[in-house]
């Protein structure tokens, strides 16, 4: 495994929608596998691989070990419900915080390193992740969305005075 470089923004390929992936071959796996070094070394809970410079539908996940490591491959959100504001960061945008609005609650088809097929309904946190993750993969950005900034020096009192 490896680490990737993590593409900055305004690198073009951060705002380009993705290809389909049509096979799931060896260097596609190495991709999820080398994706998922990055995240973790960049302290990271969601990575899109144009972050790493492939302009693949490919995403990978992960906020805790209870829901553990979602890898997906052409992933589409089917359903969304409800709206919910929340604060939001990237691995693309260093030191870039802010309120972002989301579904609360949606449900997410994939497919696996395996080929397999999933589908997963999500809210809350994990769903805003979920929607991030794939707004990359459509050449979306966050900071397009941004209610309300938050200052990198500001973001623990925000978290504490709003977490409910």
């Amino acid at each position: 495994m490896a680490l990737l470089p993590i593409i900055k923004y305004p690198d073009p390929v951060l705002v380009t929608p993705t290809k389909e992936v049509l096979d799931i071959t060896d260097e596609i796996i190495q991709l999820m596998d080398d994706m998922y070094e990055t995240m973790i070394d960049g302290d990271g809970i969601g990575i899109a691989a144009p972050q790493v410079n492939k302009s693949l539908r490919i995403a990978l996940v992960e906020i805790d070990e209870e829901t553990g490591l979602f890898e997906m491959i052409n992933p589409k959100i089917i359903k969304s419900s409800g709206k919910a504001i929340d604060v939001e960061g990237c691995l693309s945008f260093p030191e870039i915080y802010g309120t972002v609005e989301r579904a609360e609650t949606i449900v997410l088809q994939y497919f696996d390193r395996d080929g397999d097929a999933y589908e997963v309904e999500a809210e809350d946190y994990l769903a805003r992740v979920f929607q991030h993750e794939l707004e990359h993969l459509d050449g979306k950005l966050f900071t397009d969305k941004i209610i309300q900034k938050i200052k990198p020096e500001d973001l623990e009192d925000y978290m504490e005075e709003n977490i409910t």
